[in-house]
């Protein structure tokens, strides 16, 4: 049996899977068709790179858990990434209204653009020994329905092809994985897909940070699925360099246009205009850039009845998700921590090793689908699902949470415990929690953004529409 690993693809999910393999086997090669960057660069093949990215606490344990010892976190912060509170660094409108800033901490997220983040993960995990990236496309799966071994891959060159052999195969090759074609010439079949597509289309373009306007908190305006029109959002996030990423999104019927006019009238007719606001008088860095590849995409492959030895599917290739809802980097990362406590329990070749890393990285997925599909499918013109008795259920109980939680610290520590992925959707439903909802808000949301008097100052200062 080969000590060799293969990673088909040099992303996120990919690089995780690489580290995780890093100490079970003599050498992991990861392909990448792509010329990647030297540096923090967008790069092909990253249809969501350009826009806003949050990685949220639950997904940075994983990734600092996958890379011990390289310090990922201050990486990150000395290159210019803001570690930012969800208690009281963030102002964020929620379909139920404003949410309070609290004193007491809670749990942070990392924010910095896509390509810092990758690139900085990329340079941490290439000084784990045999790790290595060679460029390449990976054409097929070589092996049968039983097993998997090795990958059928276009020379460097482009000369010709050759084969492989690795003792495990992972794919990690984003949404234009070829996994079900690649099945199908192994002879596995039964792989069930479900697309759910809201029609999402992300705008986004960088601002330079206003002088005085540096500690200004993350900003956002969520859109509202119960409202029975197409969901309007906008971000503004701060990112290295003294940027501010703004990020607007709209569901099918709704969707930001794409000239910089038409970029600010939306964000201005957001239910908040604060997002509007503060870049009306930012100077801008980049023009608009959009993209429409957001859809929710999953493979139930833990279901397959005869699953091949030596195949693991993880990150984009497994299942895809909205990007509003900041669950994909930080799920990819906890599939990546499934796989390296399977490996090195029982070794990389161990009999039905593959089976049990699908069904464990099947859990963080579901929770993230049920996020993601259970407020997707309310929105006008999506397609491939609809809301049933169970997405009622459960979206009356969220919203009456998320209400509760506009004036309840309990209510709001339950929420941010689940949307930075440091616990499943059991925390919403513990006795404090359940007791705190059916109690209600003890005090009223805040009428507006919650600003600081300094905070006021700037917002003022910067607004150019008159508002």
């Amino acid at each position: 049996m080969s000590r060799r690993a293969v990673v088909v693809g040099a992303g996120l999910a990919g690089m995780l899977a690489a580290a995780a393999l890093s100490t079970a086997v003599d050498e992991v090669v990861v392909l990448e068709r792509d010329e990647l960057p030297d540096g923090p660069e967008h790069r092909r093949g990253l249809p969501q790179g350009r826009h806003a990215h949050l990685l949220m606490a639950g997904g940075l344990d994983a990734m600092e858990d996958l890379v011990p010892g390289a310090g990922l976190r201050k990486r990150l912060l000395a290159a210019g990434a803001h570690e930012i509170s969800l208690s009281s660094g963030t102002l964020a409108m929620t379909p139920e209204g404003w949410l309070r800033r609290w004193r007491h901490e809670g749990p942070a997220m990392l924010t910095c653009s896509r390509a810092l983040l990758d690139w900085t993960l990329r340079a941490a995990v290439l000084e784990r020994p045999g790790v290595r990236i060679r460029k390449g496309d990976a054409r097929e799966l070589t092996g049968g329905p039983g097993r998997v071994t090795g990958v059928r891959v276009t020379a460097p060159d482009g000369s010709g092809e050759e084969v492989l052999d690795a003792g495990l195969v992972v794919d990690a090759g984003g949404r234009g994985s070829r996994l079900l074609t690649w099945l199908d010439g192994l002879g596995v079949t039964g792989v069930r897909e479900r697309t759910v597509d809201s029609g999402l289309v992300n705008a986004t373009r960088v601002y330079r940070v206003p002088e005085g306007a540096e500690r200004f908190p993350l900003t956002v305006v969520h859109a509202d699925p119960y409202a029975s029109r197409p969901g309007h959002s906008g971000m503004v996030l701060p990112i290295e360099d003294g940027r501010w990423m703004v990020s607007l999104g709209g569901t099918r019927g709704g969707e930001p246009p794409a000239d910089p006019e038409g970029f600010l009238r939306y964000a201005l007719e957001l239910r908040d205009p604060v997002v509007g606001r503060l870049i009306s008088g930012a100077e801008p860095l980049t023009g608009v850039h959009v993209s429409r590849s957001t859809s929710n995409v999953r493979r139930y492959v833990e279901r397959v009845r005869h699953w091949p030895e030596g195949l693991v599917v993880l990150g984009d290739a497994l299942a895809t998700f909205n990007p509003a809802y900041g669950q994909g980097m930080s799920v990819a990362a906890l599939g990546a921590r499934v796989l390296a406590g399977e490996v090195r329990r029982a070794g990389p070749t161990a009999p039905g090793l593959a089976r049990r890393v699908q069904r464990g990285a099947a859990g963080p997925v579901g929770a993230a689908w049920a996020m993601a599909v259970g407020q997707d499918v309310r929105y006008p013109g999506t397609r491939g699902g609809s809301p049933n008795a169970a997405d009622r259920l459960v979206g009356a109980y969220t919203r009456r949470l998320t209400r509760t939680a506009t004036g309840s610290y309990p209510a709001a520590a339950a929420l941010w415990d689940v949307t930075s992925i440091l616990a499943g959707p059991e925390r919403v439903l513990r006795p404090a929690t359940l007791l705190a909802t059916l109690a209600g808000p003890p005090l009223p949301p805040p009428a507006g953004p919650p600003l600081t008097p300094s905070e006021r100052d700037v917002l003022r200062a910067l607004d150019r529409t008159g508002a």
